[in-house]
């Protein structure tokens, strides 16, 4: 069974509350009986279901690719289904919505009926008038098309800032990998500095004991020799035990 860091659940997750999100803003817009809230809220949407749809394609390419060789990444064919059903499912759920975003804009006839009739009703009113009405109308909607840009680019700033936040985490946190691994080589290096200054002490030691043994061997004669031999073997078993084992 996967683990649950697998990067697999981990992006679902995200996505799964990307979703949920984005169904509240939807509920939202359906309840919504304003022009210009609704508005905001379309393109809020729309903007949303463009990016889970994203998200999803690319989960799908990664599913590919593990397709491709389930036994290197721990994972069997009912995984792999499980994880194409969910992707599905989400896919669903955002086109259930544009759907019905899309299917909401014929409820707007009646008003651009309503909005006909107060034009013709404009054409038999006094000319000054008329002007006046027509420039209200202008002025509203000028304001209401710079209001839902302004909150258009707001929330592509929001999104900005979020993912330069998580670049800006993903950095430190491989910064600390980066120290850590710096510090493990250091200690290493320390240690095998030394071993090495431990091996040439004791190879200057059994120099010295040689030259040593030279030296009473020449001269020695042949029994103090062999004795001196057994002397010296029964120092060098003692200094090897010194240096070896303790």
């Amino acid at each position: 069974m996967p683990s649950a860091q697998d990067p697999f659940y981990v992006v679902k997750s995200e996505i799964q509350d990307s979703i949920d999100k984005l169904q509240s803003t939807f509920h939202q817009w359906e309840s919504t009986s304003n022009a210009a809230e609704q508005g905001r809220l379309t393109k809020e949407v729309r903007a949303g279901c463009e990016s889970i749809e994203w998200q999803v394609d690319e989960l799908d390419k990664a599913i590919a690719v593990a397709s491709r060789d389930p036994s290197w990444y721990g994972i069997d064919e009912i995984e792999l289904e499980s994880r194409r059903t969910w992707t599905s499912n989400a896919r669903s759920q955002v086109v259930t919505m544009k759907k019905a975003m899309e299917a909401g804009k014929g409820s707007s006839t009646t008003s651009h009926s309503s909005v006909n009739g107060m034009r013709q009703e404009l054409m038999r009113l006094p000319s000054s008038h008329k002007n006046d009405t027509y420039n209200q109308y202008a002025a509203r909607n000028n304001d209401d098309f710079i209001q839902s840009e302004s909150d258009r680019q707001m929330l592509l700033i929001k999104k900005q800032d979020e993912e330069l936040d998580e670049l800006s985490e993903s950095v430190r946190r491989i910064g600390g990998v980066g120290l850590t691994i710096h510090d493990e080589l250091t200690a290493q290096d320390r240690i095998l500095e030394e071993l090495g200054s431990e091996m040439d002490s004791t190879t200057n030691r059994l120099d010295f004991v040689q030259k040593k043994v030279g030296m009473v061997m020449k001269k020695a004669s042949t029994k103090g020799q062999i004795m001196m031999i057994c002397a010296l073997l029964a120092l060098f078993i003692f200094l090897f035990i010194l240096v070896f084992f303790t």
